[in-house]
Parts: structure tokens; sequence; C-alpha cells
């Protein structure tokens, strides 16, 4: 790791768990000993097992998995944070920084030492007791394609609602929380003026003084919890501060309940201080597409997405062992050199007529080069199941602007009627487009 640059491991809360990404770390024994610890306390506080629930669900999607079981998918998302994060311990390696997300803020503490895993574990299903107990309001989250002062100009167009700014992430999105019926209208006014709408995996309107009696109970069951001794600083952006050795951890932490989150602040504060590599903690990449959006220059590292050899390149970037992984080259996002955005042009004859035996790989190849070239990413980061917003960060304008370019080159003809963007999200649903279009098209030139 290049000497006098901050390292900082996000933590993912809600939405942080995906299907099949414990498989891997069930075969290393740091990481298994953390879950088993995990599932144990689980099964003692709630009553069922995390590990053999996900196992009897493996057949199921992500969305599915958490319409079935969303209160273990969120001990299942702490579970995966504290585990991976075991793996770096035990091969002597850790970021400078912690930082966590929400409720990440529970696995942040216990990576550092400040509450123990059993804990942690108990705290994380308090919280999920009470919440299920205490909270009646019905209400929803949603994450908007822009910065807070747009969002809060689409909430002044409410009339008297519960409706909040619940997390500030940066520039590229703000999520809300509220009622029902207050985020159907504040999604209508989005989709209204072009803003993209995206309902959030959260069974409750996190972030939001609805939640004012579960926060109560909540903080009479954890109360008392000090810290154990901080061996790496933890940073909270719903504090705005560190963490400190005298603080009723419990306490603050049912405050989180109705907080806001202002991640995109801390991460600011953290570049300030001289964080330049980003650590995924978690099974995903929000968290770092999140700081690749407001600083483009980030190194960002995400262990367990990409490919096989993601993790142990990661341990070694950082400079640790591998004694239990194969020493590969780092898995790491470069960062995008700094360039003006090229002025649209005209596509080359070449590119311009599509080639009517094209294969499905031929035609993935082709829009996965342009649109790494377009967004300066790497093509490794376009996978199939790749968001082009929540994991890449490209927002609506964006995926706009790169679908007239795929027209152009794949000659689509017309955009269709009725035809939105939230209904490509995956680059793998951009490829189905290209690939479902092509036929008709190439037969009209036959």
């Amino acid at each position: 790791m290049p000497d006098m640059e901050l390292s900082v491991g996000l933590f993912p809360g809600q939405g942080g768990y995906q299907g099949g990404c414990l498989d891997g770390l069930l075969t290393d024994p740091d990481a298994r000993r953390v879950l088993e610890n995990v599932d144990e306390v689980t099964l003692e506080a709630l009553g069922r097992p995390l590990l053999k629930t996900l196992r009897d669900n493996g057949s199921l999607n992500d969305d599915e998995l958490f319409d079935a079981e969303p209160e273990l998918v969120q001990v299942a998302a702490f579970a995966v944070s504290v585990a991976l994060f075991e793996i770096f311990r035990a091969r002597g390696v850790a970021p400078s920084i912690l930082l966590g997300h929400s409720f990440g803020e529970i696995s942040a503490l216990v990576c550092a030492g400040a509450l123990t895993i059993d804990e942690g574990t108990r705290i994380i299903c308090h919280r999920i007791t009470v919440l299920r107990e205490h909270d009646t309001s019905g209400g929803r989250m949603l994450a908007l394609s822009c910065d807070r002062g747009r969002v809060e100009q689409i909430l002044a167009l409410l009339p008297s609602s519960d409706a909040v700014v619940a997390v500030a992430n940066g520039p590229a999105q703000t999520a809300v929380s509220g009622p029902a019926d207050a985020i159907g209208r504040v999604a209508r006014i989005a989709d209204a003026i072009g803003v993209t709408a995206t309902r959030l995996r959260a069974p409750h309107p996190f972030h939001n003084a609805l939640l004012e009696p579960a926060r109560r109970m909540f903080a009479e069951r954890v109360r008392g919890h000090r810290s154990h001794g901080f061996q790496i600083p933890v940073y909270s952006p719903i504090l705005g501060r560190y963490y400190r050795e005298q603080d009723d951890l419990g306490e603050l932490l049912a405050a989180h309940l109705v907080a806001p989150v202002e991640f995109g602040a801390a991460v600011e504060r953290g570049h300030d201080a001289g964080a330049r590599i980003w650590v995924e903690v978690g099974a995903g990449r929000v968290l770092t597409n999140l700081v690749r959006a407001q600083y483009p220059a980030a190194t960002v590292l995400t262990p367990l997405r990409g490919s096989a050899d993601a993790l142990a390149g990661a341990v070694t970037f950082l400079g640790g062992t591998t004694a239990r992984t194969p020493r590969t080259a780092p898995a790491v996002l470069p960062a995008p050199v700094p360039v003006q955005e090229p002025a649209p042009v005209a596509p080359s004859t070449q590119d311009s007529e599509p080639d009517p035996s094209m294969s499905r790989d031929d035609i993935e190849a082709k829009v996965r080069k342009l649109y790494a070239d377009a967004l300066d990413y790497p093509e490794e980061v376009f996978e199939p199941d790749a968001e082009l917003e929540a994991d890449l960060g490209v927002d609506s304008v964006k995926q706009t602007e790169l679908m007239a370019r795929l027209g152009d080159v794949f000659e689509l003809g017309p955009r269709p009627d009725g035809m939105r963007m939230s209904d490509y999200r995956t680059f793998g649903k951009v490829i189905d487009f290209v690939s479902g279009s092509l036929p008709a098209v190439n037969g009209a030139h036959r």
C-alpha cells in the first residue's frame, strides 16, 4: 500500500447482503468461526438459525430473499462484514479508519474492538425485535439520483407529511423515508422531473422520527454498552464525529433510528484528511461507488465482488500476507484518468454496420467496450448483474446518452415508445435490449 495514504474500511448497512457471498467465506477457518458465532447468537436471540435459513433459501434471488427473510438478511449483512474483516485481520492488514453506513456502524464498532461479536449480534437482534414490535408506521424508503438540495425542493412540494431526508449519500444520491403515501408522491414527482427514484429494500422508514417509539424501547434494551477500547478509529456519519471511549454505545446506536446519515459529508471529511484508498468491507460495491461518484480519482477495493482472486488481491494490495490464498495481482478498480468528456461523434462505418450473425457474446463484448471507453472504467466491472446506478454510479442522464450511442452503433432505429431507463438498470438488461432488438432490425435490412 502506498506510504502516507489513509485507507478507509466501509461497512454497508441495509441491503448490504448479496446471495452466495457467504459460500467463499465459509471455506476460510477464520471467517467460519465468526459466522458460526453469529449463527449461534442469532438462534438464541431470534429463535432461528442464520446459516441454515440462508442455505434453505439458496435458490432465491436477492429481492426474493429479502421479501422472504428481511430480518435475517440484516444479520447476514453484519455477519459478512465481520467475517471479511477477520480475514483481513488474520493476514495482518486493516484499514486506517472504519466508517459504517447506517446500521453498518455496528459492524464497524465490532471490527474496531469496541464491541464483541456476541454484543454486536445481540444488539442487531434487539434492533430487529424492537422494530418488529414497535414500528406500526408502514413507512418506506426511496433513493433519488440527485443531491440533497434538490430532494429538499421535492419534499417542499408535498403537503404536510413526515417524509424527510434520511440519508445524504453525496451529490449523486439521496434517500428519503416516510409514510407510504408520501413516498409514493415523492416517486411520482421525481419521475415527472426526470430524477430516477428507486425503492429501497428497507422494512422500516429508517432515520425518521416515525421510529421514535422503537428508538425509546431499543435504548432501554441496549443502554449501558461501553466501549472495550478502539483498536482502530471509527467515524460516524450520523454523529458527525469519531466514537469516543466514554460513549454510551447503546444510547447512540438507538438514536441512529431517527437521526439522518450524512455519508457524503463523511467521505468528504475522510478525503480532506488524506484518505485515498477505500475498501468495501461487505458483499457488494455500493459504498465504494458512492465514493467514486464523489471523488473519481479514488482507489477502491471490492474484495467480495469481481474475480475469484479479488479477496487475495485486496489483501496483497493492503500489504498483508496471503498465507491461505494465492498471491495475485490486486483486485483494485483503478481510478479513471480525469479527461474532458469528448463531444459526440458520428460512429465509424465499421461500428455502425451491425453484423446479423453476431452472437450474444459478441454483442456483450462490443457494448462492454463502448461503456468502458465512455465511462473510463475497466471492462471487467461490467458484469451482467452490475447495476448501472447503484453499483457503477452511472446516473440516468448518462444512461440515456449511452443508450443513444448504442442505437447508433447497432442501428437500432428510433427509441421504442414508453422506454424507461429504470427498466434497464443492470448491464445485463442493456445486453438483453440490444440483442433482442437486433434480429428485427437486421431482418428489415435484408
